[in-house]
């Protein structure tokens, strides 16, 4: 979806802020989409409890979704406190008359974060009637074990059973929270009919900033999946933005000592990372040149190096333009740490640059002799390309360009490390490679190419994104280069021009 997403949220009022419609136009509006709310629900409530709830009749409630859906395209639905049955069959019977039934999201709310009912005891059964017109449901594990005539389960296999029982009984997808569970992890699971579909771990955010969570993640989760199409990344996206603003919580004022304060819902804004964006995650980016690192594992030099039969003199060629390629590239590196916005990015992007030529280039001289080698076709292009980003003088679009060097080759390294034998002939690149020093220097790489990402507008995120692209193309051409017989290599069968 190319256009703003028109997202209606259908809730309860929070007078605090913090939850209901309230806290659903701020997700929206944060993930990306125009925020609309029908009000199911007056509350009074703050950050330590609800001391009263007022519902007006349910034929002003239908009065509201008829005046917003004669006049607004509804590419999305949250829905969230409905508090009685009445209600409940309203918003049924409202979704039953669309002609065109948008995303439906579903927060069955029954309680307050404080433990107080939202939702009368009567209401449970019409609101199962409500799910077969529901794409995705949320529950919390209370919720959860009410939905599905169950116990309260006490452990993550045991969500994810009701997860699935649920997700069968009513063919709805399910979005398992752990939350609720002891244990310093807080996982999260998109169950279908078949089981899980997508599985998100993350530590516990050690935090009382808590007030409408799950107001906020089913707002949002409506949102990302209009823009997106896909409900994985839709998922993805969505918790991440909820923990970024749980995170943030802190840096609020609400509320008085001892309550449940509300998350942060502009801090990703306030802090310019822009909107969730599958375009700006690089596990996206990574995810999108799969078929392009199947094919460095399919290259003919990277197969003989993982088995050992890589012979000599074709390892000694292949360092011989890797000595050349890291000479320049480091002093790309370099040119990163002068653009970096930060000291601590400078810092890193120029310690990159210090270990290329003290580190790495150590393995090289130590199997090198003789003169300076010429480059080669493939060497030259690459670093053409690198010093092209250097001059252009982006720096996101420059930490785009030298991300794949670090990433790949920790890939690499790591799989073929842990899957060689004893006395493998090159286990020296092998160790460099797979160390865990090298790990987490690509892993800080990753993380300030990650900021960068969402920083970044949409015309210079789509240049970062090619220079990405432009340079995990050229480490495949790198590596299927000819070898020291320059006559080619046959077993290495896939264009990579």
């Amino acid at each position: 979806m190319t256009h703003v997403p028109n997202v209606l949220s259908i809730a309860g009022s929070d007078p605090s802020g913090g939850a209901g419609i309230q806290a659903d136009l701020k997700s929206i509006m944060a993930c990306g989409g125009y925020g609309m709310a029908a009000i199911t629900s007056l509350t009074a409530q703050n950050t330590h409890g609800v001391s009263g709830v007022h519902v007006p009749p349910a034929a002003f409630l239908r009065e509201q979704l008829d005046a917003v859906a004669a006049d607004v395209r509804i590419d999305a639905v949250k829905i969230g406190m409905l508090g009685t049955a009445e209600v409940v069959e309203t918003v049924t019977a409202w979704l039953r008359s669309l002609g065109t039934r948008p995303v439906v999201v579903l927060d069955p709310v029954m309680a307050a974060t404080s433990g107080d009912s939202l939702l009368e005891a009567g209401a449970g059964r019409a609101l199962l009637g409500l799910l077969p017109l529901v794409d995705v449901v949320t529950p919390n594990v209370p919720e959860l074990a009410a939905l599905g005539g169950e116990p309260v389960a006490h452990t993550w296999p045991d969500v994810l059973d009701r997860a699935r029982a649920l997700a069968a009984a009513q063919g709805v997808l399910v979005l398992a929270k752990g939350g609720h569970l002891d244990g310093p992890e807080c996982p999260d699971a998109l169950v279908g009919v078949s089981g899980v579909v997508a599985e998100f771990g993350g530590r516990r955010i050690d935090t009382a900033d808590t007030h409408g969570t799950g107001c906020s993640l089913s707002a949002a989760l409506a949102t990302l999946r209009a823009r997106t199409d896909d409900w994985g990344w839709a998922t993805r996206l969505a918790r991440d933005w909820v923990r970024g603003a749980i995170d943030a919580a802190a840096s609020l004022d609400v509320g008085q000592p001892g309550g449940h304060g509300p998350l942060h819902h502009g801090s990703a804004l306030w802090a310019g990372a822009g909107v969730p964006r599958r375009e700006a995650e690089l596990d996206a980016w990574w995810e999108d040149i799969s078929d392009l690192r199947e094919s460095i594992d399919d290259v003919w030099f990277v197969r003989a190096l993982a088995d050992g039969t890589l012979s000599q003199e074709d390892f000694a060629h292949y360092l011989a333009q890797d000595s050349l390629y890291l000479r320049a590239y480091s002093r790309v590196l370099n040119g990163a740490g002068e653009l970096a916005p930060t000291l601590d990015e400078q810092v890193f992007w120029t310690r990159s640059a210090h270990t290329c030529l003290a580190t790495e280039l150590s393995l090289h001289r130590s199997r090198l002799a003789g003169d300076e080698p010429t480059p080669s076709r493939e060497t030259t292009a690459y670093l053409d390309h690198l010093r092209s980003a250097a001059g252009s003088g982006e720096y996101r679009t420059l930490v785009a360009a030298v991300l794949p060097c670090f990433w790949l080759y920790q890939d690499i390294g790591a799989r073929l490390a842990a899957a060689s034998r004893p006395g493998h002939p090159y286990d020296d690149w092998l160790a460099t490679y797979s160390s865990d020093a090298f790990e987490l220097s690509v892993r800080e790489a990753i993380r300030w190419a990650q900021r960068a990402a969402r920083a970044a507008g949409d015309d210079e995120l789509r240049r970062m994104r090619a220079a990405f692209e432009a340079s995990a193309r050229h480490e495949l051409a790198f590596f299927a280069q000819n070898g020291a017989s320059a006559t080619g290599h046959p077993g290495y069968h896939r264009d990579h021009n």
